[in-house]
């Protein structure tokens, strides 16, 4: 399943790299692809309800936009 996720506050590496880590922390096997000039967080393969993979960039400090 894909889902793409509209989130703010995205300014490094860091950012994309903690935002990575919190989804995979919650579907090991979801493949997640990033581009912050876009704003934009692609997750492909998992198996977790959308609202589930939102509230785990919102507990990074991110904010997600529907």
């Amino acid at each position: 399943m894909n889902q793409t996720f509209t989130v703010t506050g995205m300014t490094c590496g860091h950012c994309e790299a903690a935002i990575k880590r919190a989804l995979a922390r919650l579907d090991p096997a979801a493949q997640v692809q990033i581009d912050r000039s876009q704003n934009r967080v692609d997750v492909t393969g998992s198996q977790q309800p959308r609202e589930a993979l939102a509230a785990a960039i919102r507990e990074e400090g991110y904010e997600v936009n529907p």
